[in-house]
Formats: structure tokens, sequence, C-alpha cells
């Protein structure tokens, strides 16, 4: 690749990465509303991936990062802040719902139905068992047509943008490397590794019911495509430096959330073998 890199495939892998955060959080969020519950996620994750995302932003500002770069980080916060508040907002309403329960029960002959006195839980857990899983293939058909999706999307966004700036020269922002942004950068990423850990071990114990597959497929190539524009604007040296903090950050996590999606198969398999 040519050391000054190729600013128009840069752009598109840009737009396809933010196409990929910005739809990112969608299913979990999704997922945590129609379980009226956010205990699918590690608490600890969320809070790591935000204080991450803190450093993220303040460090590309600092070093003047690519506007791409800095929309993200942005987002970033705000997707997290979203799913913090289901997590304890879904916890609340649990509370609240149950110091509720003694006042609506009636006396012993309003129950007629002996499964109304089962525990709600436990009829649910039930109920979850007798549902067949989908077979892996048509999880890996909704898994491409997710990535069918936002790389469609990402390459419109840039088609849109090219067209909108036709004509116009677009200056660069210059790239500083300094102490500060670089320290806030590799914080950042060993945050974004640390915070899979405790996702990771939940996942063990939950198997992970709650927790939706699309959150690491997006953010699987969020941070590929995000790694990828970076090399194809250039492979100028100082360019790298700059970016190697945010580099390393995303190339590790990709390996962690593959592990997770590794996690979902198994599992799936597994509830598969049991029905």
């Amino acid at each position: 690749m040519d050391i000054n890199g190729n600013q128009t495939l840069s752009n598109v892998l840009g737009w396809i990465s933010i196409a990929c955060w910005l739809v990112v959080y969608t299913p979990q969020i999704i997922e945590n509303y129609q379980l009226k519950s956010g205990e699918g996620l590690s608490v600890l994750f969320i809070i790591i991936w935000l204080l991450g995302d803190l450093c993220n932003l303040v460090g590309a500002a600092l070093a003047h990062l690519l506007p791409t770069i800095i929309v993200l980080a942005v987002y970033y916060l705000v997707c997290d802040t979203i799913l913090l508040t289901q997590i304890y907002y879904y916890r609340w309403l649990k509370q609240w719902t149950s110091s509720q329960t003694p006042l609506l029960v009636a006396d012993d002959t309003v129950a007629s139905d002996p499964l109304e006195g089962a525990p709600l839980l436990a009829r649910a857990d039930d109920d979850a068992e007798e549902r067949a899983k989908p077979p892996i293939v048509h999880e890996f058909v909704k898994y491409a047509g997710a990535l069918f999706f936002v790389f469609a999307v990402g390459g419109a966004a840039w088609a849109v943008d090219s067209y909108i700036h036709k004509g116009r020269s677009r200056s660069k922002p210059e790239e500083l490397v300094e102490w500060r942004s670089q320290v806030l950068g590799w914080i950042s990423a060993v945050m974004y590794l640390g915070a899979r850990v405790p996702q990771i071990a939940k996942n063990f114990k939950t198997r992970c019911e709650g927790l939706s597959p699309f959150l690491f497929v997006y953010s699987i190539t969020g941070n590929t495509t995000y790694v990828l524009a970076i090399f194809a604007a250039s492979m100028d040296m100082k360019h790298l430096i700059a970016n190697a903090s945010w580099i390393a950050g995303s190339a590790l996590t990709i390996f962690l959330d593959t592990f997770v999606l590794c996690q979902f198969v198994y599992y799936t398999r597994f509830h598969a073998a049991e029905s």
C-alpha cells in the first residue's frame, strides 16, 4: 500500500465502521427490553467499557485524530449509558414489583388453576426449555444478513457524503504524537480488553442467556473496519504511532469478541443436544 494511503478506501471503511457502531447496541437494547432485564450483561463489562470510551474520547481529541474516531467515541459513551440505565432500571422495577406482590394476593379460593400458584420464573424457565433452539445454520444466516446490512448502510453513507462534498477539498487534521493522548489511548486499550473478561466469566454461568450475539458480531466488524480504515488512510510511521493504541485496542478486542461468539456457538449446540 502507498505510504500516503488511499483516502477513498479509508473513508469507505470508516463509514462502514460507523454504521456498525450505530447499530451495535440496538440488538442488546431490544433484548433487554423484551426480557425486561439486563442481567445477561456484566455490569463491570459496561462500566469498564464506559471508562475506556471516556479515555478514548479525550485521547483522540488531544491527538487531533480522524473525525470518525472522535464521533465514534462520543457515541460509545451514549450507548454505554443507555445499557447501564437499562440494567439498573429493570433491577429497580423487579424489586418494586416484588414489593407490590403481597398486596395483590387474594385468598386461597381465588386460584383455581394449579399453575397460577407456580413461581413465574420457574414457569418461564419451563417455557424457555420447551422452545426449540434455532439450528446453527440459521444463526449463521442471521449474522451474514446483519453484516450485509451494515456494509450496505456504510457504503451508502460514503456515497452520499462523497456526493455532498463533490469537488470540494477537505483538509485532513494534523495528528499529534504527545504523551497525554498516548497514555489515555493505551489506558482505553487496556480497559477495552479488561472489560471482556468479566463478561466472558459471566457467560460461563449464564450460558449467554439474555445476551445478544449481534452485539459482538457488530463489534468485531466495527473494530476490523476501524483498524483497516486507519491503515488505509496512511502507512506513514507518524500516523501509525499516533494511532498505535487504538489499533492495538481494537485488534485485540476482536480476538476476545470472537471468543464470546464461540461461547454462543457452544451453548447453542449444547442446548440443542439437551433438547
